[in-house]
């Protein structure tokens, strides 16, 4: 299944730097390695905010909310999540 997923991210401003520069780390480590999967098909960043429009390929809701879980930022975003179909008119077979 498709989902098109937004994810804002919210660090404490508060947070040090050494841990906020781990964590970012740490997710492109793992960003990384899901879209060389196939898992994490597309990944845009959105100007002017620390937010991304993405688009995953997983079996199903539970799979994605499980990846989603993984993610080491993932406590400090606000998600939004879109499951998406193929379109009729779309001229492209494999959907990417």
């Amino acid at each position: 299944m498709l989902f098109h997923v937004r994810m804002t991210v919210k660090l404490p401003v508060d947070m040090p730097a050494e841990q906020s520069n781990r964590l970012k780390a740490d997710e492109k480590e793992l960003a990384q390695r899901l879209q060389r999967d196939g898992t994490w098909r597309h990944l845009w960043r959105i100007a002017g905010q620390y937010a991304n429009v993405s688009i995953f390929d997983v079996a199903d809701n539970q799979a994605l909310h499980d990846t989603l879980m993984q993610l080491p930022l993932f406590p400090y975003m606000d998600i939004e999540v879109t499951a998406m179909c193929r379109h009729p008119s779309s001229v492209h077979e494999d959907d990417r």
